[in-house]
């Protein structure tokens, strides 16, 4: 059997920067096989950074003109690249509209809320400056003291990538301070006259400057908004729930695959195709093949 997998094209809000430094934007996305939503049911939470390099690997076919796509050019995109990638390919398996279940965070209503949206609607904002480093100045205030009273007010940085996700995703659940001092540590280049200054001279930032640098590489970086507004319709409040994108598309792929594997049975028991070939379609031409089958069956039931 030939595989055949529909794909989607489309820009990156940031794009992959080559060697060269030529940046690419264009990425050609291929939908999920019946492996790939296997192997989503299977992820689990501590390892969804490095996971969704390993998924992103064999779905992305090519970004700009090159292909094909690495493990390493996935780790290098941006962070707001890595979740756009993943809003087409869930739009991709399973429709643009999401329907999901929250809970509404007053304490004293704790009521669960269902939000309807379209991944459509998501605001994604493209970085402005696409450079591989950024330039800024601290506030006065935040300025670091060097051995002479010196003040050491102008930061450079590059943007957090998939490869800093992956490292600090074990230390975020547990001390989110700690994380952050690791990015800026892997992400600061200067800092005043002293380059790429390790985590000894990040550990003398204050508070302050530490929350000044990572709003400014906020505002460098692409962002896609998963911020949605909901309405409780117990107590009547507003409020505004962060969208894990990854964890509800992996939810999704979890409570599916007992589907998944009834799909496979049925296809073999009357194609007689192997079970690598049947995975190896995407859902959607599943589900026709699933459709012709019972039409069929129902046809050949009526005639006798």
């Amino acid at each position: 059997m030939t595989e055949f997998r529909p794909h989607i094209t489309f820009l990156l809000p940031g794009g992959y920067r080559d060697p060269q430094g030529v940046l690419h934007r264009e990425v050609e996305l291929v939908s999920l096989s019946g492996r790939e939503e296997e192997l989503l049911a299977d992820c689990e939470s501590s390892t969804r950074a490095t996971f969704l390099t390993i998924l992103m690997t064999r779905c992305v076919r090519r970004i700009g003109i090159v292909s094909p796509v690495s493990s390493d050019m996935v780790r290098s995109l941006l962070i707001a690249d890595r979740y756009y990638l993943v809003l087409k390919l869930r739009e991709a398996t399973f429709g643009a509209q999401v329907q999901a279940t929250v809970q509404c965070p007053w304490e004293a209503c704790g009521e669960k809320v269902d939000i309807d949206f379209s991944l459509h609607d998501i605001p994604v904002r493209e970085s402005a400056e696409k450079g591989l480093l950024y330039t800024r100045e601290l506030s006065p205030e935040a300025a670091l003291s060097g051995a002479q009273g010196e003040q050491y007010r102008e930061v450079v940085f590059r943007l957090p990538n998939g490869e800093d996700q992956e490292a600090i995703a074990p230390v975020v659940e547990k001390n989110e301070a700690q994380a952050l001092a690791l990015l800026l540590t892997r992400c600061i280049r200067r800092l005043g006259p002293l380059h790429d200054p390790g985590p000894a001279v990040i550990q003398r930032l204050s508070p302050l400057a530490r929350a000044e640098i990572a709003r400014h590489m906020e505002e460098a970086a692409p962002q896609v908004d998963l911020t949605l507004a909901a309405h409780c319709p117990e107590c009547e409040r507003e409020f505004a729930v962060p969208f894990d994108l990854l964890w509800f598309f992996l939810g999704e792929c979890k409570t599916s695959r007992e589907l998944l594997y009834r799909e496979v049975h049925y296809l073999a028991y009357h194609y007689h195709w192997s079970e690598q070939e049947i995975m190896a379609l995407p859902r959607e031409k599943r589900r026709k093949y699933i459709a012709l089958l019972a039409e069929e069956l129902r046809r050949v039931s009526h005639a006798v």
